[in-house]
């Protein structure tokens, strides 16, 4: 993922057991002074997230707040979890995440591009949220203030045209104020839940209770459109009117008129954010 980034650093020192070519790697960030709300938020969505893709790899900077919540409850879970260090191996800053550090060693690993001997000035900080960004399909911003080095992360990784995520909060909350920026300037999708991110990302909830296809002996009659979409909706949990017309080759307008006939047949229903699913398997 590193290689596609232009900033990319030239050397990385591991410590660790993870696979960093992990197939689904996110971020968690956010702010140093994390709320009681934002703690719920890291134990719970790492909980769910555990359930459905145990297998994820959670990077985070090993700092106060978010960070070391973000790392807990990965360790907590049983998932790998990566600490992207701004200064060398041969430390930890801060040296109160030492024990959690260790933890991390032999579930995960600690990351860095700086060599021994190097001190954890502020610049290396900074320049350490591009690996946070670039190494993670999805950044997700838990909570933020409406300055700050979550949100340094978050522009980085829309500059490296990953997803950003961000959970948002109350107009005056102080820690939800860079979250709730994010949003309304269409930098971050707006998350509440797993089921929220999975949908951002398109990937497939194994936790999702399967609902029963309707077999029927006499189907109703359908045009060649309207088949083509019913194949492009086979085999799948839902998908994009978007993709339903890449699929079909087919322009906008016949394919919304043919979903609307589709619909009135009753063998598609209509989701949420323009998203269809077969209900009659043909």
């Amino acid at each position: 993922m590193l290689k596609e980034c232009p900033d990319a650093p030239l050397v990385l020192y591991y410590l660790g057991n993870a696979d960093l070519n992990a197939q689904r790697v996110i971020s968690v960030v956010g702010t140093r002074n994390i709320t009681p709300m934002g703690k719920d938020i890291c134990r719970t969505f790492i909980a769910d997230l555990q359930k459905a893709y145990p297998d994820t790899l959670v990077v985070s900077g090993l700092a106060y707040g978010v960070d070391i919540n973000a790392h807990r409850a990965a360790l907590e879970n049983g998932m790998n979890t990566i600490g992207v260090l701004a200064h060398g191996l041969d430390t930890i800053y801060p040296s109160l995440h030492r024990q959690t550090a260790a933890k991390m060693v032999q579930r995960g690993g600690l990351l860095t591009e700086y060599m021994t001997n190097t001190r954890p000035d502020k610049g290396n900080f900074v320049r350490r949220n591009r690996i946070v960004a670039g190494m993670s399909q999805c950044t997700i911003v838990v909570e933020s203030a409406a300055k700050g080095g979550a949100l340094i992360t978050a522009e980085l990784a829309n500059d490296y045209n990953r997803e950003v995520c961000a959970f948002p909060g109350r107009p005056y909350d102080e820690f939800s104020k860079g979250c709730n920026q994010l949003i309304a300037h269409n930098k971050a999708r707006l998350i509440t839940c797993l089921d929220d991110f999975l949908e951002t990302m398109e990937w497939p909830n194994p936790l999702a209770k399967k609902t029963q296809v309707v077999q029927q002996e006499l189907f109703p009659e359908v045009s060649e459109e309207e088949q083509k979409i019913i194949d492009s909706l086979r085999n799948v949990e839902n998908k994009h009117i978007n993709q339903i017309v890449i699929d079909t080759n087919l322009n906008v307008g016949k394919v919304t008129s043919a979903l609307f006939e589709l619909e009135l047949k009753g063998i598609v229903q209509v989701l949420g954010g323009a998203r269809y699913r077969l209900v009659i398997a043909r």
